[in-house]
Order: structure tokens, then C-alpha cells, then sequence
């Protein structure tokens, strides 16, 4: 079991963890510090005992509010996937049958033979100019 040295509101302590926690330790001890450390400088010099009792409090308190939110974002998940699960075994829609005029072979071919004889009709023009 190593011993590992962690600094809280500028105390070192020497503490033991479970080998392959030291990480983890470091992180925590980080985590209480940053707590103990904003104390230090609203109130000033503090007892040990009194410093890490209010940094455990206020990090406590930290970590009650997050685990309401995530509650809360678990339960609006939940909610999401009842309506993903409920779309999904919605039968599909059925097909629209869209109908689209069809222009009379006849008509584009009096289209055409009109468009050809005002062309023709404009190369006159441009021709007397």
C-alpha cells in the first residue's frame, strides 16, 4: 500500500491508498484543495480540522447538486427513449399518390412549331435591320 503526500489549503498529509489509486487520490485531494484553498482566502487562516470539515462540506454539496442533475438529465433520457422506442413502432405512413399533368405530345408538337416560326420570324427582323 504506498503512502502518497497531498496538499490541502497549503497542509501536506501523508496518506496511504490501494496500489494503481494514486491517480485517484491526487485527483480527490486536488478536487478538496481547490475547496479548502477559496476558504482560506474568504476567511483567512483557519484550524485544519475546521478547513477540511467546511472543504469536505462544500464539495459534498457540490456533488449533491450534481448527482439531482444527473437524476434529472436520466430521467428526460428516459422520457426521450419512450418516444424514440414509441416512433419507431408507429407504422409507417402511407404512400401519397402525387399525380402529374402530362403535356399532350400534340400540344409540344404545336410548341415547337411555333417557337421554330418565331424564330424565323426574328431572323427577319434582324436581317432588314
Amino acid at each position: 500500500m504506498p503512502d502518497e503526500t497531498i496538499t490541502i489549503g497549503n497542509k501536506t498529509f501523508e496518506v496511504a491508498c490501494q496500489e494503481g489509486e494514486e491517480a485517484y487520490l491526487h485527483a480527490a485531494a486536488a478536487l478538496l484543495d481547490a475547496e479548502a484553498r477559496q476558504l482560506i482566502e474568504q476567511i483567512g487562516r483557519l484550524p485544519e480540522a475546521r478547513m477540511l470539515l467546511m472543504a469536505g462540506l462544500m464539495l459534498a454539496d457540490k456533488v449533491a447538486g450534481s448527482e439531482e442533475r444527473a437524476q434529472v438529465l436520466e430521467t428526460e433520457l428516459e422520457a426521450a427513449r419512450a418516444e424514440i422506442a414509441r416512433l419507431r413502432s408507429m407504422p409507417a405512413p402511407e404512400a401519397t399518390r402525387v399525380e402529374v399533368p402530362v403535356v399532350p405530345q400534340a400540344v409540344a408538337d404545336t410548341l415547337a412549331e411555333l417557337t421554330a416560326r418565331a424564330e424565323a420570324l426574328a431572323d427577319q427582323v434582324d436581317e432588314r435591320r
